[in-house]
């Protein structure tokens, strides 16, 4: 279990709290047996680990990328941006094409508006993540509109060379300001969650049922 959710242990003793319950109510309420479930699905393809794994090592290359800015005193530029945070958005939409699956970024304050959350129910396990910072990822059935399948959430924290461009309002780079007019995301702190990577895995769900009998 570890190897296969080392993000899921973080999640029992929150299952308790009755605030994060009654936000995502049965939501919430399936995390418990997903692990199991997916355990006993393990002779199926291994999608729900692959995901956890496709998702830290998609977070550990941002950060990566992002500490190529520490200790730099030139202004971070479009030519910055494109070297820092495009890698990291093509790495998604590969891991994507290359699964079958849907990877998005998505983040209540955002810079670019297609990572704005796609409806309330997104907020909500944003405001979550934000008010449980114990909370790494968490698994959770289809919502209304999606088709049979399950999704993981992962969050992102701001790392301390990500105030080049999020710290201050008014310490933003000039490009910023000037490219993204309506931009939300500044006034950050490290650790602060800055958002969370979102991926709809299509059908695990039948797969999950199936190994229950049901």
């Amino acid at each position: 279990m570890d190897l296969l959710f080392p993000t899921l242990r973080r999640l029992l003793p929150l299952m308790a709290v009755a605030a994060a319950l009654a936000l995502l109510s049965s939501a919430l309420l399936s995390l418990c047996p997903a692990p199991a479930l997916a355990l006993e699905a393990s002779a199926s393809p291994a999608d729900l680990p692959r995901a956890v794994a496709a998702m830290e090592q998609l977070d550990q290359l941002r950060t990566q990328l992002a500490s190529s800015l520490e200790g730099s005193d030139e202004e971070p530029t479009m030519d910055t941006m494109r070297e820092v945070c495009k890698p990291v958005g093509q790495r998604a939409m590969a891991i994507a094409q290359e699964n079958g699956w849907t990877v998005r970024q998505v983040a209540s304050k955002y810079r670019n508006p297609d990572h704005a959350p796609a409806n309330s129910h997104e907020s909500q396990l944003i405001d979550l993540l934000a008010r449980y910072p114990e909370i790494t990822g968490l698994w959770e059935p289809v919502t209304a509109g999606q088709t049979a399948g399950v999704n993981y959430y992962r969050r992102i924290e701001v790392q301390p060379s990500c105030l080049a461009c999020h710290g201050t309002k008014d310490s933003r780079p000039g490009f910023v300001s000037e490219r993204y007019p309506a931009d939300k995301a500044f006034n950050f702190k490290p650790g602060d969650l800055r958002g969370m990577y979102a991926v709809f895995i299509p059908e695990v769900q039948e797969v999950l049922r199936a190994s229950e009998g049901g």
